[in-house]
């Protein structure tokens, strides 16, 4: 029997191929069915199967392609309804996989839909179980993504009863294999490590160790992160269908001269610079948004664009694949094309450009003394809640779309994250809403408390 996770950082999502007698299945996979298909393939197997966890909503699941290129079977647990050929088990059923059995297990909280899959070897011994949003490393998934008529304590007390009566009791040693990791907003409080086992997670996971289920309930739907915009599109796509991979990428990743570039721009297309954060600070396309691809990419174009924006990309050399196919992951498909040649052609041409001033922790300290400057913090509440600069306003980035307006547009702004990425974008969003001056620090506060370290409350300090 063969196990391989297949990780994506920019997602922290985890899928799965599994693999007895030559027989495969897939589980979660994401939107491209290409590495699924290539991994099959060099091991001599067919995929047999696509299992679907439940209907996702922070990514477009490649399933739909998979199976109609493999051939194989779209499975989902039950209560699932999608708009597309698919087999849906019953709970508790056996999926026979070479000589291994892949069991049902219904496990109703995440999603009404949501199921984990029981792993049982060649010997019929539960052996490893495959739980998508359900139970993570150190948390469970979160109850508040499209539930419907549902309310969220309603879906927290499904969660708590499937973690009882399924998960729970599972032998110790059985591995756990999470759909995500550290940074996915499908949960709030994921570790970073890519599996377990159930012994660790009775005892350390604060979902399971609840006292009762009215304190599972509390503790699940208190303090969760803000719900990105297209989750709620991309949750609809799984459980309709979508477009063609291939398809997309035709549509998508057609070069632009400069002329059509700006005949679209002028149109009304919001022009995405995926470029890091320093290149772009130094020259851009007036207007651009800069979110890029060297970060969180997914999260923050999901949170900051309307998912039916008309966009078109600037990207490094070389990275304008990476950027339509990541747009295309989360469901961001109506992009009219790419700069050919990048900022290279649009300096070469004169043409105009805007820049955003960063400075590093000194340079900053000596704006502070000596001109009308004022602070905004983008982390999210946790983080200042052990350290921020003093006298910062905070609107985290993941709000900022809706309380920009709360900020003065004539006065100095100086923008800190917790190393830069998010400041940038910050500070391109506000540039691109018609504030004048903004800044942005490089390093963010971490480099601030390294060289500069009075500027600093700590948690102790602002008490």
């Amino acid at each position: 029997m063969f196990i391989q996770q297949i990780y994506t950082n920019c997602l922290a999502h985890a899928a799965y191929y599994i693999e007895s007698g030559k027989e495969a299945a897939v589980i979660d996979p994401l939107r491209d069915p290409e590495p699924y298909i290539k991994l099959a393939h060099e091991r001599g197997a067919t995929i047999k199967y696509v299992l679907e966890t439940h209907f996702h909503a922070d990514f477009v699941s490649g399933h739909i392609d998979l199976a109609n290129k493999t051939g194989a079977t779209i499975v989902f647990g039950p209560d699932a309804n999608p708009g597309y050929k698919a087999y849906i088990a019953d709970d508790n059923e056996k999926l026979k996989l070479g000589s291994a059995h892949i069991q049902i297990l219904h496990t109703p909280g995440h999603t009404i839909e949501s199921t984990c899959y029981l792993l049982l070897n060649e010997k019929d011994e539960k052996t490893a179980v495959f739980t998508g949003d359900t139970l993570f490393i150190g948390d469970v998934g979160r109850p508040d993504l499209l539930s419907g008529n549902l309310q969220k304590e309603e879906l927290a007390a499904m969660l708590y009863n499937s973690l009882q009566t399924k998960i729970k009791t599972l032998p110790d040693e059985v591995i756990v294999y999470p759909g995500h990791g550290a940074g996915s907003a499908c949960g709030k409080n994921i570790s970073s490590e890519s599996q377990s086992t159930i012994g660790e997670q009775r005892a350390r996971n604060y979902a399971m160790i609840a006292a009762d289920k009215e304190a599972f309930i509390q503790a699940v739907t208190s303090d969760l992160p803000v719900i990105p915009a297209y989750f709620f599109k991309d949750a609809v796509i799984n459980k309709k269908g979508c477009l063609p991979f291939d398809e997309v990428m035709k549509n998508n990743l057609r070069p632009l001269t400069l002329n059509e570039f700006k005949a679209i721009k002028n149109d009304g297309a919001l022009v995405l610079d995926t470029r890091d954060p320093m290149e772009f600070a130094a020259g851009f396309v007036k207007g651009a948004l800069n979110v890029g691809l060297n970060g969180d990419f997914a999260v923050w174009v999901g949170t900051l664009i309307d998912t039916d924006a008309r966009m078109i990309l600037v990207t490094a050399p070389g990275k304008e694949k990476e950027a339509v196919e990541r747009l295309a992951r989360i469901g961001y498909e109506r992009v009219d094309g790419y700069l050919d040649g990048g900022m290279t052609n649009w300096f070469a041409e004169k043409l105009p450009y805007d820049n955003i001033m960063t400075f590093d922790s000194t340079e900053c300290e000596t704006l502070l003394q000596t001109e009308d400057y004022n602070l905004l913090d983008v982390r999210n509440r946790m983080e200042v809640a052990k350290n921020r600069m003093a006298g910062s306003v905070h609107i985290p980035l993941n709000i900022m779309k809706s309380k920009y307006s709360t900020l003065e547009k004539d006065v100095k702004w100086l923008i800190y994250c917790a190393g830069g990425y998010r400041s940038m974008i910050a500070a391109s969003y506000l540039r691109s809403k018609g504030f004048h001056f903004v800044g942005s620090i490089e390093g963010g506060i971490k480099e601030v408390i390294a060289k500069s370290p009075q500027l600093v409350e700590t948690e102790m300090e602002q008490q």
